[in-house]
């Protein structure tokens, strides 16, 4: 088997209307789907309020754990846009205004004829020696300082911004999966299932309920790096419905005897 290299990652969704439900996150899934694609493991997620002191106690959390840290949200003009502040406190810099976004700002609201307002300006603010996020949607920028990835909370800025990072990360051994559908509910297959799991360590076993408004089902999705093991593994479920059947069948003959 060759050598597997695992990437690992977390994403702190920031803003005080994420958590109030007045926005709808639209960040986190966007986020999950492409990292997959990417095989970049997405391990785990947080949302914190507009609270200096909060974000900077999750990204220094999350910066030591994780290869790759993704943040959204908290970039903009207004007051209470506080992460390039919180950033810069977490990795003990000083949050200033980027010459290059100035400029980048400057040009764009002088081609609108837009006035540069100070407010305008503080989307040009990052922590000193950051590099910038291409924003092709707004201009912008996110910006990228040690493992930690500053981007827009505005769902189609985000994903812009995503899309021209991703590759230029460094990715890990692509995961490969196999779906088998039981005609079973979960309560038939738990136990057995869960053995599978434990005799195949190197793959991931999930189970997903359906029902169909008369009877339970249940997909199983078998999760490796490794397409031996996930071949062994999905015909170890596949044995064990046909006995979870041949069961279920003898249960049937028994209750008419």
């Amino acid at each position: 088997m060759s050598e597997e290299r695992i990437v690992t990652a977390a994403m702190l969704a920031i803003g005080d209307e994420l958590l109030s439900g007045r926005t709808k996150d639209k960040n986190i899934g966007h986020l999950a789907d492409v990292l997959t694609v990417a095989a970049i493991d997405l391990k785990e997620v947080r949302i914190v309020a507009d609270e200096e002191a909060a974000i900077v106690e999750a990204v220094n959390a999350l910066r030591a754990k994780y290869d790759y840290v993704f943040t959204s949200g908290g970039i903009g003009p207004t007051h209470d846009d506080i992460t390039a502040d919180a950033i810069s406190v977490a990795f003990g810099v000083e949050c200033l205004h980027d010459e290059d976004a100035m400029a980048l700002l400057g040009d764009m609201y002088k081609r609108r004829d837009v006035p540069f307002t100070e407010a305008r300006q503080r989307m040009a603010r990052m922590p000193a020696g950051a590099r910038h996020i291409a924003n092709p949607v707004s201009v912008a920028p996110g910006f990228n300082i040690g493992n930690v990835y500053v981007m827009a909370g505005v769902p189609s800025v985000f994903q812009a911004m995503l899309e021209g990072l991703i590759p230029t990360l460094a990715a890990g051994t692509k995961t490969i999966s196999q779906m088998v559908v039981s005609p079973f509910g979960e309560g038939d297959i738990g136990l057995p299932l869960a053995e599978i799991q434990k005799a195949h360590p190197l793959t991931s076993i999930g189970s997903y309920p359906k029902f169909d408004g008369k009877r339970f089902s249940t997909e199983i999705v078998i999760r490796s790096r490794d397409e031996h093991m996930l071949s062994q593994a999905t015909a170890a479920v596949d044995t064990m419905l046909l006995e979870v059947a041949a069961r279920k069948e003898q249960e049937k003959s028994d209750n008419k005897s």
